[in-house]
């Protein structure tokens, strides 16, 4: 087992797996931006380090810099979260060059997962079910415009390196197919250094399942069932839980095991999540996969009673599962609502600032993963969620009614937050019949009128 592990990454996250580490009584440290100098995951680590600049490129994107702590600190691994240096390859090989372990998957795990285009052939070869679409990235605007008219209109345009909601586009007709191919290419090459694109048919209404899945490196793999992560915003989830309204038992045990069968197409190691889009019809297909921990892990933690963390660190270190499929079972219903730094009336515009005042939701079925406190200053540098609200339930019901509660609870002064936008998604009669897609979000902001 590791000795000391360096975290790659700031806020709740980085606070999430200093726990972990401390629980395994695994010595943490914590690189930390000038920004994030009072921050709590800086304070909290056993050993602290400043970086660089407050932002990002300057300090939690500088792979030299973030290796340089690791060895000024003796640190044999490096965890890096979700986002940053994450699913970088470079970051991954500079690692290994150092003899530094990486605590996720190979390089070349994370090479073939991300670039989407080549994710979509290993599945196709894996037979896990996929999107019908171009094969591979298009080569130019007139081969887009062949496979749009093959597959027929609407279709999504998608930057082959793309994540996070940028580089997509949806094309309804002939007619917005150049703007739309000319945006995604203009984007992927800003925020990816990548203008390739691929195409899909656009599922109309669907549902967003996502499957956990653990590997060791020993040939072991299973997965901790689906979150249904339908309710979003651009392309960015805002409600996670688990297990979904949508499934049932078949179509539950089927999704499991394609995602099983994604993985070790993958020759996959570590934490990861493959993500499927199904249809009102219950026909599922693989989307992506994400080679990192996800924001909304907690959910999975809290309906098996698994530690993820834990067992992304014992993976790294060579240890095996000690999990059969069998041994996994749906303890409880849970729901995750991120709480943002954000004002719903003005068009979710972010809201940094002091928070004058706080006070946490706790309770029986209450977990809440976050890094702030009372009178932190929330740096504009970085992304507005400042926190997440797990609840669990004996069932839907239960779970539903503590969120409600909880969010009540979670009270605010200096700073906006989305807490009063989520307890009213949480009454909509869509929310609590679970009938609801991908696009209710845009449905009911519009419905909304602010």
């Amino acid at each position: 087992m590791f000795n000391k592990i360096l975290i790659a990454n700031r806020g709740e996250i980085a606070l999430r797996i200093i726990r972990a580490c401390r629980d395994m009584g695994i010595i943490s440290v914590a690189v930390y931006s000038e920004a994030d100098a009072e921050s709590m995951h800086a304070h909290i680590a056993d050993e602290s380090l400043c970086i660089g600049g407050a932002a990002a490129k300057d300090s939690y994107l500088n792979m030299r810099a973030v290796i340089t702590a690791a060895q000024m600190s003796g640190a044999d691994a490096i965890h890096p979260g979700y986002g940053f240096l994450s699913e970088n390859t470079i970051f991954v090989k500079l690692c290994e060059d150092n003899n530094i372990k990486f605590i996720g998957p190979g390089a070349k795990s994370i090479a073939v997962m991300g670039n989407k285009a080549e994710a979509k052939r290993t599945m196709i070869q894996a037979g896990v079910p996929t999107i019908p679409g171009s094969n591979g990235a298009v080569h130019s605007f007139r081969e887009a415009e062949e496979v749009c008219n093959k597959i027929k209109y609407p279709v999504m345009i998608k930057a082959v390196s793309g994540g996070g909601g940028k580089g997509i586009r949806f094309v309804a007709k002939k007619e917005d197919l150049k703007h739309a191919y000319d945006m995604c290419r203009a984007e992927g090459k800003a925020s990816f250094g990548d203008d390739s694109l691929y195409i899909e048919k656009f599922i109309e209404n669907p549902r967003h399942i996502e499957i956990q899945v653990l590997a060791d490196e020993h040939g072991s793999c299973v997965h901790l069932f689906e979150r249904d992560c339908s309710l979003q915003r651009r392309h960015q989830k805002i409600v996670e839980e688990a297990p979904s309204t949508f499934l049932d038992d078949e179509l539950r045990e089927k999704m499991g095991a394609s995602a099983i069968k994604a993985a070790k197409a993958a020759k996959y190691t570590n934490a990861g999540t493959i993500e499927f889009l199904a249809d009102k019809n219950k026909n599922y297909y693989f989307m992506e996969m994400n080679t990192r921990i996800q924001v909304e892990h907690p959910v999975t933690e809290m309906i098996t009673g698994i530690d993820i963390v834990k067992e992304q660190i014992k993976i790294a270190a060579g240890e095996p599962l000690i999990y059969k499929q069998k041994d996994i079972k749906i303890l409880c219903h849970a729901i995750e609502c991120r709480i943002n730094a954000e004002n719903p009336d003005k068009n979710f515009a972010p809201s940094p600032g002091v928070i004058n005042e706080l006070n946490v939701p706790g309770g029986p079925g209450v977990r809440v993963d976050s890094a702030i406190y009372q009178g932190y200053a929330i740096p504009p540098f970085y992304d507005s969620m400042i926190s997440k609200l797990i609840v669990s339930g004996k069932d839907r019901e239960e779970a539903v009614a503590r969120m409600k509660r909880a969010l009540a609870e979670y009270l605010f002064d200096g700073i906006i937050t989305n807490v009063d936008y989520q307890i009213e998604l949480m009454s909509t009669q869509e929310f609590l019949t679970g009938n609801f897609n991908n696009n209710f979000i845009d449905e009911y902001n519009k419905r909304r009128g602010k």
